[in-house]
């Protein structure tokens, strides 16, 4: 996918090598290891947040010490487009209202345009026209 954007180098680099570190660059890894790159704290976690013997996320990595609020937030919108994860009981802090609401809210709309291309295609192709409409 072209034009991606990236938080800051280090966000870009982490997620191209963590693609290759998994030798996978399907839609699940690519919005997956995007969100994980948001933030320096994630980015030094990802241990705690991602079984790369077994190839999956790490659901407990929720609870480390390390976590903050915002933290939190990336971790369940990477979890939830891995593989619709939410913590049973917790579900209300895996909605749009909970998750967005802090500083890493524009970096998510293009973890969500990653995990799903063949939708958010059409948003690129339609959205310079509704623009035009509206001049």
């Amino acid at each position: 996918m072209e034009n991606i954007q990236f938080a800051d180098k280090e966000h870009k680099a982490f997620y191209y090598k963590m693609l290759t570190k998994t030798h996978n660059d399907d839609a699940y890894h690519r919005a997956f290891f995007y969100a994980m790159g948001i933030c320096a704290e994630t980015r030094r976690n990802i241990n705690s947040l991602f079984d790369f013997k077994n190839g999956g996320i790490n659901p407990y990595g929720l609870s480390a010490p390390w976590q903050t609020g915002s933290t939190r937030r990336l971790c369940r919108l990477a979890f939830n487009l891995w593989n619709g994860f939410s913590e049973e009981g917790k579900e209300q802090y895996s909605t749009p209202y909970e998750l967005f609401d802090c500083s890493f809210a524009p970096y998510f709309f293009e973890a969500i345009r990653l995990r799903y291309p063949e939708y958010c295609r059409s948003i690129e192709r339609i959205a310079p026209r509704l623009s035009d409409k509206a001049r």
